[in-house]
């Protein structure tokens, strides 16, 4: 199998953002949001997802994090839907349950082509560090539509903030390794409809 990379530039007049992705990485991150928890999750993700992902975003933080956030998401997603190809051969499901220390996460996704959201996280804490914690349901819709997913993610249990929201993160990447990885029993795409 080829290696399967893209390179993705956004430029609003909120965010100019660089984003290079390789599906069948080795889990190097080299990341700056100007966000630094943020920084840590796509970290995380691409280290338990064995992605190489280099992105540097350059964002209107002065108002807060909501652009940069959903910004990433939309150029990781079309990154992914990019470097995917034409998803002959992959496993295409990926599921995960990750625990945290007290916090337990699951994460379900499909690379169908139909994207879709279905998020729980919970109660939690407003913000950690710089970090507003309703955006990571934002950065999920974001990479999913724009990736063309369907995504479930769900905080089972949990009482610290930073570990239900690190558990969601790594629970991703762990899905992704999951269905993007090449299935040596299939033959073509991996849907009787003979396309996704």
């Amino acid at each position: 199998m080829s290696m399967r990379t893209a390179s993705v530039e956004r430029k609003t007049a909120e965010t100019a953002i660089k984003l290079v992705l390789n599906l069948d990485g080795r889990g190097n991150g080299v990341i700056d949001s100007g966000i630094g928890f943020f920084d840590h999750m796509l970290n995380l993700m691409a280290s338990h997802g064995l992605l190489d992902l280099t992105l540097a975003c350059d964002g209107d933080l002065e108002v807060d994090g909501h652009h940069s956030i959903e910004d990433i998401g939309i150029a990781l997603g079309q990154a992914f839907k990019q470097a995917i190809g034409d998803k002959k051969g992959i496993r295409r499901y990926g599921t995960f349950y990750l625990p945290m220390d007290e916090a337990l996460a699951f994460v379900s996704l499909d690379i169908s082509g139909r994207p879709f959201l279905v998020y729980d996280g919970g109660e939690m804490a407003p913000m950690i560090g710089g970090y507003d914690t309703e955006l990571t349901e934002e950065f999920l819709r974001a990479f999913a539509f724009h990736a063309g997913i369907t995504l479930h993610v769900k905080v089972l249990y949990g009482t610290n903030s930073h570990h239900k929201v690190e558990a969601v993160f790594k629970a991703l990447g762990h899905a992704i390794r999951q269905a993007v990885e090449d299935d040596p029993r299939v033959e073509g795409i991996p849907s009787t409809k003979g396309m996704l």
